[in-house]
């Protein structure tokens, strides 16, 4: 009991944090989510108007578009590219070619200067990157005949997706690339030989033996990478501001408009808690399938 009484001791300092960080905020939230609460009318309070919040919600045309913005270019394609670019720099990293030229810690430490630049940052110089008139994009596109006119990528409706999936990539690519290349090199060398033994080439060793090892830690970047692109709110606003008009909006912009635009606390407080429900569910529906998937492979 003693021990018990310590331990709990301990953990106090932790338990109200969270308490006032999270469980408050969370609660007060779902509270104000079921009133009509303003940013305009804050001293009065909201009064409670049941689910009429979440009705509008669902009954908005434009929350479809929102939504689709957010699961399909914001999260999947922006989470496919991210993955997909990540084991292929693991692999890259981790090849004979650099390592025999010594090139892999150069590399690595080049891939760690867009992880060390603040989203902000990153945002901007890429901003000057895509402009229009003084970016280098459209400098090389006029000079080499490859357009006739500049792009205005991030306010021409053809562009402005795949140049804010460009952006996000470029800024959260080394986590993703480091963790897969960390799990590649963990793969017992022991395992290797054998494959090489029995006649695998490298695309074979690649596939059968370094991919399977590598599931546990590509399943957690899918989640987490997922986690983090649903709810982004920074690259969208500061690249395009939902625009060019409310083309890019996406769920965690049209929070922070309905709240402090438009004043709709109430409404915007609904939309956050389905936001935070949404990816309850995926996070759930996630894991069980992954762990039914490693029950199976062990009985």
């Amino acid at each position: 009991m003693k021990d018990n009484k310590f331990v709990f001791y301990l953990l106090i300092p932790t338990l109200f944090f969270i308490t006032f960080f999270y469980v408050y905020p969370t609660v007060y939230n779902i509270f104000n989510s079921f009133t009509d609460l303003n940013l305009f009318k804050l001293r009065k309070g909201g009064n409670w108007v049941g689910l009429d919040n979440y009705i509008d919600l669902v009954t908005d045309p434009e929350f479809a578009r929102v939504f689709f913005n957010t699961t399909f270019w914001l999260t999947i394609v922006g989470v496919f590219v991210r993955i997909t670019l990540g084991l292929l720099l693991a692999f890259l990293l981790n090849s004979d070619t650099l390592k025999k030229y010594r090139l892999t810690n150069i590399f690595q430490l080049l891939l760690l200067i867009p992880w060390a630049t603040p989203s902000i940052v990153a945002v901007v110089v890429w901003r000057m990157i895509l402009d229009p008139q003084v970016g280098i994009i459209n400098q090389i596109i006029i000079k080499y005949g490859i357009g006739k006119e500049p792009i205005a990528f991030l306010a021409d409706t053809s562009f402005v997706w795949p140049s804010i999936i460009t952006i996000i990539t470029w800024n959260t690519l080394p986590l993703v690339t480091l963790t897969f290349l960390a799990s590649l090199k963990s793969v017992p060398s022991e395992i290797i030989d054998a494959a090489r033994v029995d006649g695998a080439n490298k695309l074979q060793q690649a596939i059968y033996v370094k991919l399977p090892h590598m599931v546990p830690s590509i399943i957690i970047m899918v989640l987490m990478s997922t986690f983090w692109t649903f709810n982004n709110f920074v690259f969208v606003w500061l690249s395009t501001g939902a625009g060019p008009g409310t083309f890019t909006n996406v769920m965690a912009t049209e929070v922070y408009l309905k709240a402090f635009v438009d004043g709709r606390m109430g409404y915007s407080s609904a939309l956050g808690i389905v936001m935070a429900t949404i990816m309850t569910v995926f996070g759930i529906i996630y894991l069980r399938l992954i762990i039914k998937r490693n029950l199976k492979e062990l009985f």
